[in-house]
């Protein structure tokens, strides 16, 4: 139900599920955390690209598995809901939406690092309509890279909103025709596949700890970025190469 497939330094993670949403199962759950681990462990693999099948990016949990008894299922012991809410990783992930991102489906997008989304694609966290709560991050994660008022209206009326307006208030990255949302994201993984990929974890991780850390910390994140950077090969050919005057070649170590 995941496919994992790496062209060239992108690896492709597709929830493929169309029959059913892409809704979340224990299967799916498995299936995403495995190919995080594929990520983190191929040394070929820079930036991840999660997407759904057909014209769903995912309806959150399966409520079919939640009413069989089913819910534990749907949660990895690393990962949490469908193997990546609570995943400490390292590389970035591009969410790839064409379409509706709902309840979990929307917790997903926004356990990723950067969103591409087709004009077709609605974000949402309705689970108060069925006296639920977003327990997999949305009622986080949403304030953070939203306008908290905002934030709040999703999580209080469960009513989505559509692409354009989470690409003009920040959720979205990249907004993009119907159908392109892959497409879209290699662009911007190709983006980030031409800079150093050590560089790219360790300000990953710093934009990620940093934004919740008081200064102090922050300036000692940031060090520990630089002199974790400053001692790999490819420290000293990013200078060689401008001096050079040609493409710098990443070794990532």
């Amino acid at each position: 139900m995941v496919d994992y497939e790496l062209q060239g330094r992108i690896a492709h993670i597709t929830i493929r599920r169309p029959e059913a949403r892409n809704a979340v199962n224990g299967e799916v759950a498995s299936g995403i955390e495995a190919g995080i681990d594929r990520l983190e462990e191929d040394e070929g693999a820079w930036v991840g690209i999660i997407t759904g099948e057909g014209p769903v990016f995912s309806a959150g949990a399966d409520l079919k598995a939640i009413a069989a008894g089913q819910a534990a299922g749907l949660q990895t012991e690393r990962g949490g809901f469908a193997g990546i809410t609570r995943r400490e990783r390292t590389k970035p992930i591009i969410a790839a939406v064409n379409g509706p991102a709902l309840a979990g489906g929307c917790e997903i997008v926004l356990a990723c690092d950067l969103v591409v989304a087709s004009r077709e694609a609605t974000f949402g966290i309705p689970e108060v309509k069925r006296s639920l709560v977003a327990a997999a991050g949305g009622l986080f994660r949403l304030p953070r890279v939203l306008p908290r008022n905002v934030a709040m209206e999703l999580a209080l009326t469960g009513d989505p909103i559509d692409a354009e307006r989470a690409h003009a208030l920040g959720l979205v990255n990249v907004l993009c025709e119907p159908g392109k949302a892959v497409e879209a994201a290699v662009e911007l993984a190709g983006r980030i596949c031409a800079n150093a990929p050590i560089a790219v974890r360790e300000s990953r991780k710093v934009v990620l700890a940093g934004m919740l850390a008081d200064d102090d910390t922050a300036w000692d994140l940031t060090n520990r970025a630089m002199a974790t950077t400053a001692s790999t090969e490819d420290f000293a050919e990013g200078p060689r190469a401008f001096i050079e005057k040609r493409p710098p070649e990443w070794k990532g170590r």
